[in-house]
C-alpha cells in the first residue's frame, strides 16, 4: 500500500502566471536525493503554466521554488490557448521531451484538449515549444478532446504511449466517458495509435486521468491514474495491470491509496506520477480542487493484502 508522507509543495501567487494550484507534478532527477518537480500553475482565469521547484524526496522537503513560469499557454488562436496540462518527459537521440495536454476553450464550443511536445534543455530550467501544432492532433480515432500523455521506452528501443481520449461528454448519467488508449513507435516521433488500452465501467470508473506506468516484462507492468466513477465522486486514483502493455485489467480496490478523513487530500485525490529512487518507490500526487492545495509524497509498503500486485 501507499504510505502517505504529506504535502510536499504548496503553492503560493510567485508570478501572474502562477497564482495558484501545483497540478501534474513531474519528477526529474537533479543528483543525489533532488529532483526538479515540473507542475502546471495557474493564472487567474485559470489557464495554466509551467513552473518548477527542487525537492529532497528523501527529507520530503522544498530547497528552491522558481520565481516564474518557464513555459506559458499560448495566443487565442494556439492549441494550448487556455493552459498546459504536462504528462511525462522522454528521451530521444540525446533531447528530451516533455509532453503535455493544450487546453482550448472556443467562446462557440465546449472545451477540449490535443497533445503537444516541449523540450527540455540540457540545464533542465527551460523549455520550448517543439512545434506550434499538436504533436498528436485529433483525428478520427480520437476526434472528440485529448489528455494527458505517458510515454514508456524499452529495452530493445520501442516506444509505448497511453493517453486520454473523450468518447463523449455525457455517457447518460451527467459524466464524460473519457478512457486510456494507447499508441506504438519505433523512433519515439511517428507514432501509431492502436485503440482502446484500460477497460471502463460506466458508474464505477468511467473519466480517466493521467496514467503513470512502471514495469517491465519479466514482472509485469503497473499503471495507476485518476478517475471518476460518474456516480458524483471526486477524482480518486485506480489501478491496472498487464503482463504485455497491450491488455490491461481493472483493479480500483488494489491502487494502494485512498483519500485522508481531513486535511489537504480529503475531497479528492488525483494526477499520480510513480518513480523508482534507491530502490524505494514514490507517487507524487495531487489533493483537493485540482492541485490548488499542492502536491504530496507517498511511498510504496509492501503489505500482506497488497503481495503480488508488484
Amino acid at each position: 500500500m501507499w504510505c502517505k508522507r504529506g504535502i510536499v509543495y504548496c503553492p503560493e501567487p510567485i508570478h501572474p502566471k502562477l497564482m495558484s494550484h501545483a497540478a501534474n507534478p513531474l519528477p526529474v532527477f537533479l543528483e543525489a536525493d533532488i529532483y526538479r518537480v515540473f507542475y502546471s500553475g495557474r493564472d487567474h482565469i485559470n489557464r495554466s503554466s509551467v513552473g518548477y521547484v527542487d525537492i529532497d524526496i528523501c527529507k520530503q522537503k522544498v530547497t528552491y521554488i522558481h520565481p516564474e513560469p518557464i513555459f506559458e499557454h499560448g495566443s487565442e488562436s494556439s492549441f494550448y490557448s487556455h493552459g498546459v496540462s504536462i504528462g511525462n518527459c522522454y528521451d530521444v537521440g540525446g533531447t528530451r521531451y516533455m509532453l503535455f495536454m493544450g487546453w482550448q476553450c472556443p467562446p462557440d464550443g465546449h472545451w477540449r484538449g490535443e497533445i503537444g511536445r516541449l523540450i527540455l534543455k540540457s540545464d533542465l530550467s527551460s523549455l520550448s515549444l517543439d512545434s506550434d501544432k499538436p504533436f498528436m492532433p485529433l483525428s478520427s480515432q480520437d476526434p472528440v478532446s485529448l489528455s494527458y500523455p505517458w510515454v514508456m521506452r524499452e529495452d530493445n528501443g520501442e516506444y509505448h504511449m497511453w493517453y486520454g481520449s473523450t468518447v463523449n461528454w455525457d455517457a447518460g448519467n451527467g459524466e464524460m466517458l473519457h478512457v486510456i488508449q494507447q499508441a506504438s513507435s519505433q523512433d519515439g516521433h511517428y507514432w501509431q495509435r492502436n485503440g482502446f488500452a484500460v477497460p471502463y465501467a460506466l458508474g464505477v470508473a468511467q473519466a480517466f486521468s493521467r496514467p503513470t506506468v512502471i514495469g517491465n516484462g519479466q514482472d509485469g507492468y503497473h499503471m495507476w491514474f485518476s478517475y471518476r466513477s460518474g456516480q458524483g465522486e471526486k477524482y480518486r486514483i485506480g489501478y491496472a495491470s498487464s503482463s504485455d502493455k497491450k491488455n490491461w485489467e481493472l483493479g480500483l480496490e488494489k491502487s494502494g491509496i485512498q483519500p485522508s478523513e481531513q486535511g489537504w487530500d480529503s475531497d479528492m485525490i488525483e494526477y499520480p506520477y510513480v518513480f523508482e529512487h534507491k530502490g524505494e518507490r514514490y507517487m507524487l500526487y495531487n489533493g483537493n480542487e485540482y492541485g490548488r492545495s499542492g502536491f504530496g509524497l507517498a511511498i510504496w509498503e509492501e503489505a500482506e493484502a497488497t503481495k503480488g500486485i508488484l
